[in-house]
């Protein structure tokens, strides 16, 4: 298992790393493709060269999403939003498959997106699905809950887009496929992390109770490069 210093920069740990197949790359710059991840990431965030390197990636007046604690924004980069997350990590976290929980592919994306919609758990595009690992519930063939898999730095699996349907909460849907999928990382020797808003009580404690802990504290900006 890596340290967990690797995720201070989590996003570009995974882009040099096991994810780095789906980096887009300029100098120390680099990104996911925009259909599948808005988040962006850079060596070093407290040097002019990096953020040099980004404003060329993403192109004149190109949105960057970053995160991370140490931000040194150049002025000429105007912030459209962000946010305060935490980062809790599940050391102690082994999970549990469910056999009532089924894998999620690319034929699902249409519903996929639609209880993303309502339910806002956070980023997700059109091809989002295609990073891998993602398991839901059904309810009269209905989508009504799911989580997977999305950064992917070396040791380290984050679990994302948790979210169930508002008229199927309260039934735990949420926590059992977050263990679900945590069985599955542990399963290939690595370890389970993820991100929630700070304002987020309510999955705070769901994640607590199921072994997670708070690591950090870091920020999330969305940036809009230089004209």
């Amino acid at each position: 298992m890596m340290e967990p210093q690797i995720l201070d920069n989590a996003v570009w740990a995974a882009l040099t790393g096991p994810q780095t197949g789906w980096a887009e790359i300029t100098g120390n710059a680099r990104r996911f493709p925009v259909d599948v991840s808005p988040f962006c990431a850079i060596s070093d965030r407290t040097d002019p060269q990096c953020w040099a390197d980004l404003a060329k990636l993403v192109g004149p007046g190109g949105n960057a999403v970053l995160t991370g604690s140490e931000m040194n924004v150049p002025p000429d980069w105007e912030e459209l939003g962000g946010g305060v997350g935490k980062q809790m990590t599940g050391e102690q976290v082994f999970g549990r498959r469910d056999d009532d929980a089924v894998e999620l592919g690319l034929n699902d994306a249409p519903e996929m997106l639609d209880l993303i919609s309502r339910t806002e758990p956070g980023p997700f595009l059109p091809r989002t699905v295609e990073l891998g690992g993602y398991l839901g519930f059904r309810v009269d063939g209905q989508l009504v809950a799911m989580a997977g898999r999305r950064l992917h730095p070396p040791g380290w699996v984050e679990i994302s887009a948790v979210c169930t349907d508002p008229a199927h909460r309260g039934k735990g849907l949420g926590g059992r496929l977050v263990m679900a999928v945590a069985a599955g990382i542990r399963a290939e020797g690595e370890v389970p992390f993820l991100h929630v808003s700070e304002t987020n009580e309510n999955a705070i404690r769901l994640y607590e109770k199921l072994g997670f802990t708070v690591r950090s504290l870091g920020k999330f900006k969305v940036l809009k490069a230089p004209e």
